[in-house]
Parts: C-alpha cells; structure tokens; sequence
C-alpha cells in the first residue's frame, strides 16, 4: 500500500479495489486515515473507467507504463467531501460535491511555473504507473485528496457528469493544442470510446460543420449520429491487429478505401482518440494539406508514421498529454447542457463498487451480460443520484 493518497472514512476501514496483476483484482478492506495538511477525505461516489485503466487490468500496464505494486485504478470521479484537515482555511466545506482533478505536480519545476503542469516529470497521477510510488485512484469508498485539485461541482451536475469532466479535458487540452477545430472546418474522429465521443460533441459545439466518426463498433457510431455529433460515420472491419511498416501499408490502402466514401478532400482536423497504430497512420494520410492530426489516444508505445507524408504537405503532428488548468472549464461546459442530452446518456452501465472486475470484463467485450452496448461504465455506490 502506497503513502500516497490513503483513504479515510468515519470508520474504521472502507472497501477497495486494488489491482496486483493483469486480471488480478481483489476486494480488499483497507484502515481509514484522517486528511492530513493540505488534504480532504472524498467519499468517491462515481467513477468512470478509462481506457488506460482497461489496459492496467488486461495486461498490468499501459503503454510505457508498467504495474510496479499494487494499485487502486480508477481516475474519473466526483464525490462528497466528508472531512477536511483542521488548518485548511479555504473556500471548501464538509458536505460539498466535489469533481476530483486526478493529478497532483510538484508546483516548483519549469513546467509547473509555465502553467504546464502535465509535463511535471514528478507529477503523481491517480491509477498510473508511470511515477513510483504509485498513487493510488478512486476505486474505493473514501479517499484522501490535495484540496488543490478538488473543484466545486455546480447544482446542474451529477456525480456521474462530474466524472466525465476527466476525459472532458483531455479533449479541451487537445482542442487548445490545436487552435481548433474553426467553426465552418471539417473534422474527423477516428474512435468513438469516451474520448472519441466527446471530441466529437466539443466540435460540434466549436462550429465544426463536417465531422465524420470512424470505429469498429457500430454501436458507438450510432450513438455519435444520434446525438447529433457527427454527419456521417464509418465502421470498419475488426481484423488481426498488425504494426510496423505492414500496419502503415495497410493503412495506405485503407485510406484509398475511405475516400471512395468520404472524397478527397481530407480534414481540417483528425483528432486521434483510438491509439492503434494503423488508426495513427490513416489519420495523418487524410488530414488535409496544412492541416492538423491531434494524437489523443494512448496505446501504441512506438508508431510508425507516414513522416514524409505529412511534412512534406505541412500537415501538424499534435500531441497530447492528460491536461492542465481545464477542469473550471470542463465542469461549465458539462453543466450549461452545451453539449447536448447525450453526454448524460454517455453512461451505459452501472455497477457497484464490490463487482468492479465484472465492469472490466463487460468493458473489455464492449457489453454487458445482458448484451447492451458499452459506451461508459460507471462504478461507485450512489451511480446516478445527484
């Protein structure tokens, strides 16, 4: 058990999920810790799971980032405040509803002091492998967090919307790494998880005017359309997954493909939200002459991309890290209704916090025993109420 981010309750122990290998999830009960400086104990209320915290489960690591102890997963979360440190002198109270912002920096380094604190090599981010000691995420009843990073969730939020403000603002911090996307552009989406969806739904509401998905389930592509988040979609085939050069020629031939149905013209903007390597690929080949490919999604440690390609019709190659200073903006955005009534309808299943492992697993199938459709997956024990 790690020292950072212990949790706490009124109790004398709470209920955890804690991951200590691929497909090894126990239900454990941990000992309560009040806040200490700085701190706040959240009673975590809903939590959304990620792609990243898919790929933890599955294979004990995401990317780069390799499992080195055993960790709570878990980093898109809303909850009440239950107690804070006694020297805490802010705006915050016991009983607030609260969005947790999931990472904490070290707020000395280069980075931090520019206003880019998700570049702070220290920075320590809930569910992620990438630091050691890992810091331990919101799949546990009570948990204690830096007040810093705690943001007041308006009347017009649930927990759940709360939730979604996490992969909200990795979309906001992809759309202002991109300048965009400019009201009146085209832009296209290829993966329509979570992130896909969203960055579909901010474009949308940008001005974008043409904005196509692409993913291999058909599902998600219907829900992008009737949501009103993108014009036209297109599913492709599930296949064997290959990578390298043998993945960048097969994306050549399934760019021609792609054209005969979606023209010549290319996109403004590709927002990359899969991380699959022929995904990387097909979306820098139909950018258009100067414009961008915003790498969002996470999954390939080592891409092969068509360079030349893109640099010789200046097409940008935007990467993407988590985010910074995005949440008062996510938490406005998911509140005002901007984004339409399928952000709220987002969340597919609910489960409680004690059958996490059957979340990942519906998760990981892309639905449920019932045969429903995955879009979200929401655990905690209150799912839903605001």
């Amino acid at each position: 058990m790690t020292t950072n981010g212990t949790a706490s309750s009124s109790s004398s122990s709470y209920t955890a999920t804690v991951l200590y290998g691929p497909k090894d999830l126990k239900v454990e009960k941990r000992e309560a810790q009040p806040p200490a400086e700085g701190q706040a104990t959240i009673r975590i209320i809903a939590t959304g799971l990620c792609g990243s915290d898919l790929h933890y489960y599955i294979h004990g690591r995401n990317g780069a980032f390799v499992l080195q102890a055993p960790l709570v997963l878990g980093h898109e979360a809303g909850g009440r405040i239950t107690a804070l440190h006694p020297s805490y002198k802010g705006d915050l109270k016991v009983g607030d509803d609260v969005a947790i912002e999931a990472g904490v920096n070290c707020n000395t380094c280069k980075y931090c002091r520019e206003g880019r604190y998700n570049l702070c090599s220290d920075m320590s981010f809930c569910s992620s492998a990438k630091t050691f000691p890992h810091r331990d995420g919101t799949l546990q009843e009570f948990m204690n967090h830096p007040t810093d990073y705690l943001h007041k969730m308006p009347s017009t939020l649930t927990y759940e919307l709360a939730s979604l403000a996490e992969p909200l603002s990795v979309v906001i911090q992809a759309t202002r790494r991109a300048n965009g996307p400019q009201p009146g552009s085209s832009v296209l989406i290829l993966g329509c998880g979570a992130v896909g969806l969203l960055s579909a739904a901010v474009a949308r509401a940008m001005g974008a005017t043409r904005i196509v998905a692409i993913d291999i389930d058909q599902a998600k592509l219907d829900f992008a359309k009737s949501s009103g988040w993108a014009d036209q979609t297109v599913v492709l085939p599930r296949g064997k997954r290959v990578s390298g050069f043998e993945s960048l020629e097969a994306a050549k031939v399934l760019k021609v493909e792609l054209e005969k149905e979606l023209g010549e013209e290319g996109f403004d903007t590709v927002f990359e939200c899969s991380g699959v390597e022929s995904c990387m690929q097909v979306g820098v080949l139909l950018a258009k002459a100067g414009g961008k490919v915003v790498f969002v999604g996470m999954g390939t440690p080592e891409a092969v991309l068509p360079t030349a390609n893109a640099f010789t019709r200046e097409v940008d190659l935007i990467g993407v890290f988590r985010y910074c200073s995005t949440y008062p903006a996510a938490i406005s955005l998911l509140g005002s209704g901007t984004l339409g009534e399928g952000i709220a309808k987002m969340v597919t299943q609910r489960y409680p916090l004690e059958k996490a492992a059957q979340a990942f697993e519906d998760l990981a199938r892309g639905k449920d025993e019932s045969g429903k459709g995955v879009v979200k997956v929401m655990i905690g024990d209150y799912c839903g109420q605001a």
